[in-house]
């Protein structure tokens, strides 16, 4: 089963969490898309500055805080992804009754530790 997975909030600096996620999940052959508010690559991937009406996406990785998620509602799901995977600082409740609504299955997790340890 494939997990084909967007990192929704990429960053191209080094040191956020979104841009090693993002790392992570192409060492680990996962499909991956980015969307962020930048062009450019990470681990040859190219981040996307345009939300595009991506297929098949199983998971949805957040790296934007609640505020931020807003705007993007309807984007996550018009996805209709099987998970949204709320990172440490992207808790968001109103998300939550959303998703519920919309029968999206949705946890509040780490990507990076969900990967390291095999449970992804």
């Amino acid at each position: 089963m494939t997990k084909k997975t967007l990192v929704l909030g990429a960053s191209l600096k080094p040191n956020r969490y979104s841009n090693y996620a993002i790392q992570r999940l192409v060492a680990n052959n996962i499909e991956t898309v980015a969307f962020g508010l930048k062009k450019g690559i990470i681990s040859k991937l190219e981040v996307d500055t345009d939300l595009l009406d991506y297929d098949d996406i199983h998971t949805i990785t957040l790296y934007l805080n609640p505020k931020r998620q807003k705007q993007y509602y309807d984007y996550i799901v018009s996805l209709k992804p099987k998970r949204v995977i709320f990172n440490p600082g992207t808790e968001n409740p109103e998300l939550y009754k959303i998703l519920e609504i919309n029968n999206i299955y949705f946890e509040e997790a780490c990507t990076l530790v969900l990967l390291s340890t095999n449970q992804y």
